[in-house]
């Protein structure tokens, strides 16, 4: 146990995710603005925002990337340590 305390490389990752816990906070925030927004657009218009769909769709996996690193799924650092993860188009949307 002493000798797993004393390495270094827990200590780093503990301290990007305290990095990424406080990003994580943001983007959470950022998320449901993009919600209330894509609600009141699709009100007023009837249809979604495409621009907010797109980065809807990013940002929700940004933030997933995120939970797979605090839940030692991956070793691989989300952004700004990585490429901000591109949107997919959504195909077909279905009307439920």
């Amino acid at each position: 146990m002493k000798e797993n305390v004393k390495r270094r490389e827990p200590w780093i990752r503990g301290l990007y995710m305290l990095l990424f816990l406080v990003i994580y906070s943001v983007a959470e925030i950022v998320f449901a603005a993009v919600v209330v927004f894509q609600f009141i657009s699709s009100v007023i218009t009837g249809n979604t925002n495409q621009r907010l769909l797109e980065f809807g769709q990013s940002l929700s996996t940004y933030l997933y990337q995120t939970l797979k690193y605090f839940s030692y799924n991956t070793e691989e650092k989300p952004f700004p340590f990585a490429p901000w993860p591109e949107s997919e188009s959504p195909s077909s949307k279905s009307d439920t």
